[in-house]
């Protein structure tokens, strides 16, 4: 048993224990190595060197997968060596590989590469690495098969049951602008710092939709189907479909008599004397609209597609939440109904774009599966088509129907994984080459904007353009969200970003048929796939674990960022405060106020990692 040592949290007001217990996974341990040094190089420990950092995912790495640590140094360190230990023995030895610097970043540093991807036997190994007499190492590393799923999947789940909203007002809220009152109980709160309840946010700006609520049903779900056997073997199968059907039931409740779906249950993140109602809202200041309809884009799309998958999960495993099974794929089909006919009055500019397209396609690909009624696979059809139409010449998705770039700070891996869903349902021929090539396409590009600009970590790299004063700037690349958008004040870290191009390199990799050794996909999807967890799980400059409770370090509290839950997922690092275009790179640089930017878990972050998790190493599902 190992024991994290947090500051005090609090949850709808109340007090947590500041200390929570944790169980890690049980990881096997090295029976025997081979010395493959000299004597010189064997176990001797130096002081630590503060100015050699190690940089490597502190929570677990898989036997099977990609396997480096990124090494920062000043220019005094010329060259060096790696060593790994199992238990005091030498099992391997190798040169640092020079690697480009990163000047956006760190000024005057050098980097090195330590890959021991070689190493493939489970065991609890040390990584010192050696300049002359100078020297530093990390901590323990766990290698294992399956390893980061068995550490953080039971986790993520308990991080979505203590989530749960269990506010009996909410049985009873005006919808804002009416005296009309509704049911809409139930439901996860959306973030630490933040008691609403979201199927979206950001509709105002049109084009920064985040999927929510509706998303993390899904997720669960088809984590479930994704990771069932593996699920069951670590106890937890039950709890995911539970938890999948608890969200199911808020929207059951969500859904309006109309047919559509109550975009968000909001209080105006606490202000004092604000009613909480369901409600739009618009910008910083969260003020209070009667846009309180979900378009596809503003969570309608992802909340259908839930509910149809979870048709099929409480009927599979026999699980039940509040409602039988068949109310939510009546609702489901009954909200799509809807939206086919009214999504263009829903949505705020009055036009569609390309989130849209993916939040349709993913609804009616699930209502295909559902029903195998001929009209929802026509309705996926033409969204599949319209939705690789998107992919520009350059590798790049268009927004619109101008040169708009879509780039998302938490959804930008889901282009790709619609297609890749809609590849199970797909029969036309010809629609079905072309989606397989737009795939194959998409992440070719991604990898080529990742190689265009070297940085040591691998971070992933968009194309985008600034919005600022009314105008659009030039299309441009970089690391992070652009700060100057369209929303006029949002920009966080990107940890659910991370996931999803997981998601999308894995589970799009394979259903493009770039296939290889390590999760089915090729050396470098692997490896890209590997290293956005890797950053996430504290292969960062900042040496921070996202993942509250592994790692060792973790973010730090904030009033503004709220409770920290162990399995919850931070927002993570960005680009440096005050540059418009995200240039730099900062970490809970503060004032307090700001530092949720950085610190805040958010339930969009745990889902898409919970689906990277029970897709990396494979997909039963698809078996």
């Amino acid at each position: 048993m190992t024991r994290f040592r947090g500051r005090k949290e609090t949850r709808h007001g109340e007090e947590r224990p500041a200390e929570t217990r944790l169980e890690p996974c049980t990881i096997a341990v090295l029976a025997a190595a081979t010395l493959l040094a000299a004597c010189d190089l064997l176990p001797g420990k130096l002081p630590p060197d503060p100015q050699i950092e190690v940089h490597v995912n502190r929570v677990a790495l898989e036997s099977t997968g990609p396997k480096s640590a990124i090494i920062e140094t000043l220019p005094t360190k010329l060259s060096g060596q790696f060593i790994v230990l199992n238990h005091g023995h030498v099992v391997m030895t190798a040169p640092l590989k020079p690697i480009p610097p990163l000047p956006e970043w760190a000024r005057n540093h050098r980097y090195y590469l330590a890959d021991f991807s070689s190493l493939t036997q489970p065991g609890d190994y040390l990584l010192r690495v050696k300049f002359g007499v100078y020297s530093n190492e990390t901590n323990n590393i766990a290698v294992a098969d399956d390893a980061q799923f068995k550490a953080l999947a039971p986790a993520l789940l308990s991080y979505f049951h203590e989530s749960r909203w269990w506010d009996e007002g909410d049985h009873h809220r005006r919808v804002f602008g009416t005296d009309q009152f509704v049911d809409v109980w139930g439901g996860w709160m959306d973030a630490g710092g933040d008691t609403g309840k979201y199927l979206s946010h950001l509709s105002y700006a049109n084009f920064f939709n985040p999927q929510q609520a509706g998303f993390a049903v899904w997720s669960l779900a088809r984590s479930h189907d994704a990771a069932a056997s593996r699920l069951k073997a670590l106890g937890v199968d039950q709890a995911v479909a539970d938890e999948a059907l608890w969200g199911a039931d808020f929207l059951h409740r969500m859904l309006s008599a109309q047919g559509f779906f109550y975009m968000t249950v909001f209080d105006g993140w606490g202000h004092p004397g604000a009613e909480r109602q369901v409600v739009g809202y618009v910008g910083e200041k969260g003020v209070f609209t009667k846009d309180y309809q979900a378009a596809f884009r503003e969570g309608g799309g992802s909340a259908i597609a839930g509910l149809a998958r979870a048709y099929r999960l409480a009927k599979a495993t026999g699980r039940q939440g509040a409602y039988p099974a068949e109310a939510y794929l009546a609702d489901a089909e009954r909200a799509f109904a809807h939206l086919q006919a009214n999504n263009l009055r829903y949505d705020d500019d009055g036009k569609e774009n390309i989130i849209d397209d993916y939040a349709a396609l993913l609804a009616a690909t699930e209502l295909y599966k559902s029903t195998g009624k001929a009209d929802y696979l026509a309705a996926a059809d033409k969204r599949a088509a319209s939705l690789a139409g998107r992919l520009t010449a350059d590798g790049w998705w268009r927004s619109d129907d101008t040169d708009r770039p879509f780039f998302h700070a938490a959804d930008a891996g889901l282009p790709v994984l619609a297609l890749a869903e809609y590849l199970r349902i797909a029969q036309d021929a010809n629609l079905k080459t072309k989606v397989k090539t737009t795939i194959a396409r998409a992440l070719a590009a991604q990898e080529a904007l990742d190689q265009a600009a070297y940085n040591p970590f691998d971070y992933p790299r968009q194309t985008f353009r600034t919005f600022k004063n009314g105008a659009r700037g030039p299309i441009a690349t970089g690391f992070f969200m652009p700060h100057a958008n369209e929303t006029e004040y949002w920009w966080q870290g990107e940890s659910a970003r991370l996931a999803s191009l997981t998601v999308a390199a894995t589970v799009g990799g394979r259903a493009a048929g770039d296939t290889g050794p390590a999760y089915g996909v090729t050396p470098q999807l692997a490896a890209s796939a590997q290293h956005r967890m890797d950053w996430t799980l504290g292969r960062n400059p900042f040496d921070v674990s996202m993942v509250y409770g592994f790692g060792g370090k973790n973010p730090p509290y904030a009033d503004s960022s709220g409770h920290m839950l162990v399995g919850g997922v931070s927002n993570g690092i960005t680009g440096r405060v005050g540059d418009d275009e995200g240039r730099g790179i900062d970490f809970a640089h503060g004032p307090d106020s700001e530092n949720w930017r950085w610190n805040e878990q958010w339930i969009p972050h745990a889902a898409w990692l919970m689906l990277a998790l029970c897709t990396l190493e494979g997909d039963e599902e698809a078996k």
